[in-house]
């Protein structure tokens, strides 16, 4: 990341409560084919999100804490504040002195803009106002939020919209919070009923959605310059599991989180 910061933009998407499971069934049923063509191989990889939920979940990912591989560590960091005695600094890693990513890009020249999705980056009191407070430009409406079946079709024509209003010479880190896979997402399946509620099956229809969308946000981002892009969850969510619905719980649905990082190559 050392080469990286400074040259490329960079790109930062939490699929907000997608599951592991779901996303490598989709991967492997060729239902999710403008995620998958940037997969490492097709696949995700399978990691252990940082936080049970979205607050928490976030606060460690903009300290430099993204998901952690599976496996025994320590598993090298991209990036990671300064801190002393930390074992997943490495030589390539990019370390900021300040207390999180959003502040160490700003300080690095970059134009840093949030697109929030749910409520925890909605701007509406103190608590949501904390994460996106971090950046320079942050959005957050209704219309880009949980309840809306059409949310990241409009996060992404605003990230096009950021994208294109950005003088060319200057950096910018996107970080997008994709809000459809969120209870709720009943309606992204068809012939499902609010009555029926949310379930396995329409969370995978929402991840769907997303992808008929996604290669919109990959082409604005990567129109100005090559980017560096991080396609991940922040934690998974229970549909019925051992008698368990939703997060914030310790249970491996929730714990388990498909990640992804790519370059996206820049005009040619």
């Amino acid at each position: 990341m050392t080469a990286v910061v400074g040259s490329d933009d960079i790109l930062l998407v939490t699929l907000d409560t997608l599951r592991y499971d779901v996303a490598c069934e989709l991967a492997a049923a060729g239902r999710i084919p403008n995620l998958a063509r940037h997969l490492p191989g097709g696949r995700w990889e399978q990691r252990h999100a940082p936080g049970s939920f979205t607050y928490a979940a976030h606060q460690a990912i903009f300290a430099g804490f993204l998901p952690t591989p599976v496996g025994p560590g320590p598993h090298p960091r991209l990036f990671a504040a300064e801190f002393g005695g930390s074992e997943s600094t490495a030589a390539g890693t990019f370390v900021f002195p300040e207390s999180n990513l959003v502040a160490g890009l700003t300080a690095a020249g970059y134009h840093t803009a949030c697109i929030g999705g749910v409520g925890f980056f909605n701007r509406r009191g103190a608590l949501g106002s904390v994460l996106p407070g971090l950046f320079a430009e942050a959005h957050w409406s209704p219309e880009l939020g949980v309840t809306s079946p059409t949310s990241f079709e409009a996060q992404v024509e605003l990230a096009a919209r950021v994208v294109a209003g950005l003088p060319a010479e200057r950096r910018l880190f996107l970080f997008v919070n994709v809000s459809a896979l969120h209870q709720p997402n009943w309606f992204y399946a068809a012939g499902a009923t609010a009555d029926a509620g949310d379930t396995r099956a329409t969370h995978a229809a929402a991840l769907e959605y997303v992808d008929r969308h996604i290669g919109r946000l990959f082409a604005a981002m990567a129109s100005r310059r090559r980017c560096f892009a991080i396609v991940c969850s922040d934690h998974g969510t229970a549909y019925g599991e051992d008698g368990y619905t939703g997060h914030r719980l310790a249970h491996p649905v929730v714990w388990t989180v498909p990640y992804a990082h790519f370059f996206l190559a820049g005009p040619r």
